[in-house]
C-alpha cells in the first residue's frame, strides 16, 4: 500500500548506483561483508510472490566449521505486511483480508524450508494505536491461546513443523479485560505460551517494538541465553528511521547473537482525523511505516533490507555456532561488569540517589 512518491528501497538505490569495487567497498563496509551469501530461491515462489505482490529475499550466514561440534542450521523468516482493505471496513472483514495474504507469504516460507517465523508488530490489525480511539480498534484485541489469529496460525505451525511468533493485541480475560501488546509463541506442536522460548531450532526471544530503544532489554535476553532475538515493530518515516538500521544490529553486536528486526510496511488512512501531540494540523494517517526489515548476526554483518513499500519475507540461514565463535573472539561477556552494573542500578532506583558526577574543581 506504498505511494509512488516513496523511496522503495535505500539498499537497492546504493547497489544500483554502484559497481565492481566500489560496490564491494560499500558491501564490507556497510553490510560487514563483501558477499551477501544470497541464497536461491525457488523460481516457482518468485513467480507467486510477483504475482501476489510480495517481495522474497534470502541469505547465508555461515560459521567456521569445528572440530567438537556439528553446525547448527536454521532457517529464519521475517514477515512484513501491509492492512488489506479500508481501515472503515467491518473488524472481521479486515482481519480476515489480512489472514488471506497472510496465509499466501506463509505457506512460501514453508516452501522454503523456513523453521522459526515472526510477523510484525499487531500484524493481523491496522496500527490504530496512533489514532487514541478506543472503538472499533479494541475490538481486534484477542485472546492469546484462543484468539482469531492464533487459531489461524496453528495449522501452519503444525502442518509445517513451524515455530511461528505472533505479535497481537492481547485481550486478558483472566486479569480483568486488560489489553496487552502481547507476542505469542506457537511452537511446531501448535502449543502456545509467551515470551521466550527454548525450541527445536535454538533459543529465541522477542522484543516488541519500543523494546528496541531499552538496551537493557537487549542485554537480558542474552544474558538468559537466547540466540536469536526477534524485533517485530511498527514505526515510520520521520520518527525512528534513522535509528532502525543501528538498534538491532548493535543488540546482535554487544550480546553475540542474531536480532531480526521486523517493521510494518504502508500508509494506514483511518476514518476520524487525529492529532500527534506536536502541533502540526489533525490528519488521518499516521505516516508512512517503511518496512526496511532486515537480520543481523553476531559479528554484526547484517543482511540489505526489505523494501520501504512492498510486503515481504526476508529468509535467513543462521548457523547458531557463530554466536559462540563471536563470544570467544570479542570476549564482551568477559569483559563486561554486571556486578558493577547491579550495585549501580539498584542504588539509582532509589529517589535519594545521586549521580555519580566528579566535579571539575
Amino acid at each position: 500500500m506504498g505511494t509512488t512518491s516513496e523511496l522503495q528501497s535505500l539498499d537497492k538505490l546504493v547497489s544500483n548506483s554502484l559497481s565492481g569495487q566500489d560496490l564491494q567497498e560499500f558491501n564490507r563496509i556497510h553490510y560487514g561483508r563483501i558477499s551477501n551469501h544470497e541464497l536461491e530461491i525457488k523460481k516457482n515462489n518468485i513467480l507467486f510472490g510477483n504475482e501476489n505482490h510480495f517481495e522474497i529475499a534470502a541469505y547465508k550466514f555461515p560459521a567456521n566449521k569445528e572440530e567438537t561440534r556439528k553446525p547448527r542450521i536454521v532457517k529464519v523468516g521475517v514477515i512484513q505486511n501491509s492492512i488489506a482493505i479500508p481501515t472503515d471496513q467491518p473488524v472481521t472483514k479486515q482481519r480476515c483480508a489480512i489472514f488471506e495474504k497472510i496465509r499466501k507469504i506463509i505457506e512460501t516460507a514453508a516452501d522454503e524450508g523456513v523453521n522459526i517465523l515472526c510477523l510484525q508488530e499487531a500484524w493481523s490489525m491496522p496500527f490504530a494505536f496512533c489514532t487514541r480511539e478506543k472503538q472499533p480498534w479494541c475490538e481486534f484485541a484477542e485472546s492469546a491461546l484462543e484468539g482469531p489469529s492464533t487459531i489461524f496460525l496453528k495449522e501452519f505451525a503444525v502442518k509445517y513443523g513451524m515455530v511461528i511468533i505472533s505479535p497481537i493485541l492481547e485481550r486478558d480475560e483472566v486479569h480483568g479485560d486488560t489489553i496487552w501488546n502481547t507476542a505469542v509463541v506457537i511452537n511446531e506442536m501448535g502449543n502456545t505460551g509467551h515470551p521466550v522460548f527454548e525450541t527445536s531450532f535454538g533459543k529465541v526471544a522477542v522484543n516488541i517494538c519500543y523494546g528496541r530503544h531499552h538496551p537493557l532489554n537487549w542485554l537480558m535476553f542474552g544474558i538468559n541465553g537466547a540466540e536469536i532475538v526477534f524485533n517485530p515493530s511498527a514505526t515510520v518515516a520521520g520518527l525512528s528511521e534513522h535509528l532502525w538500521a543501528v538498534e538491532a544490529r548493535n543488540a546482535a553486536i554487544a550480546n553475540s547473537y542474531f536480532t531480526c528486526a521486523i517493521n510494518r510496511v504502508g500508509t494506514e488512512k483511518f476514518p476520524n482525523e487525529f492529532t500527534s501531540g506536536d502541533g502540526k494540523p489533525a490528519h488521518k494517517e499516521f505516516g508512512h511505516f517503511y518496512g526496511s526489515s532486515y537480520v543481523t548476526a553476531p559479528d554484526g554483518s547484517r543482511t540489505p533490507g526489505l523494501s520501504r513499500v512492498m510486503d515481504g519475507l526476508l529468509i535467513a540461514e543462521l548457523d547458531l555456532n557463530l554466536c559462540r565463535q563471536i563470544k570467544d573472539k570479542w570476549g564482551f561477556g568477559m569483559t563486561q561488569r554486571l556486578d558493577l552494573y547491579v550495585s549501580s542500578l539498584s542504588k539509582a532506583v532509589n529517589h535519594d540517589y545521586e549521580p555519580q558526577v566528579v566535579p571539575r574543581d
